[in-house]
């Protein structure tokens, strides 16, 4: 059934690999939640599904399962209810091993077909996981069914068309043969064998639960890793699903379920640093904060580590064209999803002699008013800006923006709390826009979540060395810059480079910096402190697997 799986898929994948190559424009799954794509009554089974969890034991039988686990709450002002089988780390560590044995021996191609089935039927249940995603990230409904559906499953068959790129590169069986001049040549058989490395740890984080879990969870798995999904326990359910789904793909083909775990546990226990640091683990991908995932590099050294931690994402304006275009294009950015994505914008430099524009020159108290007024314009329409922000994945965050307003610093536009239409509990707040001077050590740290420093600089050139240095010693996953002048972006581009830090220039339209687009963006760079790895790109995939050979004379 497998070799089935794979070969009524092929041409996804076939596809996938031409992308990867041409970095060009295409999607597998559509992004846009219509009838026409997902069948008329996709929405209401996917709501009524998400519904039917609620209040129950979710149905995913573990073994050895000991009591259950779940206190999961909705940003939007409800508990889910959801309970789920805590299994003890030794015994999880146990059967992911034991499972471990007849997925080695399935190869390649076995291996990718089971993850190219797995993701299309995740795809079919897109609505199920944009209610789970939305209800415990506090993602709106659009941005739950896209990234934590659509776009996480995107960036997954990248990553499994970067492992099937790697490994079908390494031949199976080969004469090899060595003239010797007057004598015989040396003959030999080489067999080459595509071997995992052992057990895969995906730790998930509470925002991105998918987009951001399953890139490592589908490189590992298609390398022919087992893997055991470490949920936050703030947004289990996703990834719950995702488990409960990949079992019953490994079931059906004949293989041990055990391939893939869940381990939930309560918030109190040390679960991922018990895992992490078995000698079993050979493959941790995490997504968090900085403090936790430099404690895998320095801690986990028995293992691979791909972290994406915390990192300071910076804006450089010199001079534009359209400033209202520049303001509304940033203001978005600000206000997506409360700043709760690792590649929202923070700190926007701007000279303080102020910018050029087609209309002349705008001083720096006018760019910064005129930032923070597309703020409080985006938002003035509560019903819509709420589908814009989202709600606030936990209360830590909120409290986050109360303390940046203790900074002392001048408020350009304050945060306010909005009513949700459809969620009176939602918690909904509007981004905090702060004046800083560049010198305030406060900028140089990441402040999560709907916070805006408007930085006054020296000078454009100033604002260009401030940002490189605080990639190199802080990380940034995205870097911004607005400019007319050629001279200007080479320097800005020169820089991040040097840095090791993805640069947008002058965005104004439909594309915004916290976006990247799987098969052509990559998401980080790995050289910087905010990432060790990019997704997806070989570097990602390739060293999750290794080669054993056999040889012998013919």
């Amino acid at each position: 059934m497998a070799a089935d799986f794979f070969k009524t898929h092929q041409a996804t994948l076939d596809q996938a690999l031409s992308s990867i190559l041409e970095r060009n424009f295409w999607s597998a799954y559509p992004e846009n939640p219509s009838p026409r794509a997902y069948g008329e009554t996709a929405a209401q089974e996917g709501q009524a599904a998400f519904e039917a969890y609620r209040g129950k034991a979710f149905p995913l039988t573990l073994e050895g399962a000991q009591g259950e686990v779940g206190n999961e709450q909705s940003p939007f002002g409800f508990d889910l209810g959801i309970r789920y089988p805590k299994v003890p780390v030794d015994q999880l560590l146990a059967q992911s091993q034991l499972a471990l044995d007849s997925w080695r021996d399935a190869g390649p191609q076995a291996w990718v077909g089971i993850c190219l089935e797995i993701l299309h039927r995740l795809n079919q249940r897109s609505f199920e996981i944009a209610h789970a995603v939305q209800h415990t990230t506090g993602q709106g409904f659009m941005m739950a069914f896209q990234a934590g559906g659509p776009h996480a499953q995107e960036r997954a068959l990248e990553a499994v068309a970067y492992a099937w790129q790697e490994m079908s590169r390494i031949p199976g069986l080969v004469d090899w043969i060595k003239p010797q001049g007057k004598h015989d040549p040396i003959q030999m058989k080489k067999q080459f064998k595509v071997v995992p490395r052992g057990i895969g740890l995906v730790i998930g984080c509470s925002t991105f639960p998918t987009w951001n879990g399953y890139p490592g969870l589908f490189a590992s798995l298609a390398t022919g890793n087992t893997v055991i999904v470490k949920p936050h326990p703030g947004a289990i359910l996703p990834l719950a699903i995702t488990v409960a789904v990949a079992r019953e793909v490994l079931a059906e083909a004949g293989f041990n379920p055990n391939v893939v775990l869940l381990a939930a546990h309560e918030p109190s226990e040390d679960t991922a640093q018990q895992l992490a640091l078995n000698k079993a683990v050979k493959l941790i991908d995490f997504t968090g904060s900085s403090q936790n995932g430099n404690w895998l590099e320095e801690n986990a050294r028995h293992a691979l580590v791909y972290t994406e931690k915390a990192g300071v994402n910076q804006v450089i304006i010199d001079s534009v064209e359209d400033f209202k275009a520049v303001a509304r294009n940033l203001a978005f950015s600000f206000a997506l999803y409360s700043g709760q994505m690792c590649t929202a914008p923070q700190n926007i430099y701007v000279p303080r002699d102020g910018i050029r524009t087609a209309d002349g020159v705008m001083s720096f108290d006018e760019v910064a008013q005129g930032l923070a007024q597309a703020v409080q314009k985006l938002v003035s329409d509560p019903a819509r800006a709420v589908e814009i922000t989202g709600a606030v994945q936990n209360e830590a965050c909120a409290q986050r923006i109360d303390q940046a307003r203790q900074l002392g610093m001048p408020v350009l536009a304050d945060s306010q709390t909005l009513e949700h239409p459809a969620f009176p509990g939602a918690r909904v707040r509007t981004p905090l826009v702060l004046q800083a001077r560049v010198d305030q050590p406060e900028i140089q740290q990441e402040w999560f979540g709907p916070i805006v420093f408007v930085v006054q600089t020296d000078s454009t050139e100033q604002s260009i060395e401030v940002a490189g240095r605080n990639v190199i010693e802080h990380g940034a996953l995205t870097l911004s810059a607005y400019s007319t002048d050629d001279a200007v972006t080479a320097k800005i581009q020169r820089m991040a480079e040097r840095s090791g830090v993805s640069l947008s220039l002058n965005l104004t339209g439909a594309v915004f910096i916290n976006q990247t687009a799987a098969y052509s963006d990559f998401h980080g760079t790995g050289a910087n402190p905010a990432a060790n790895a990019s997704l997806s790109d070989s570097a990602y995939v390739a060293n999750r697997f290794r080669v054993v050979q056999t040889r012998w004379h013919f």
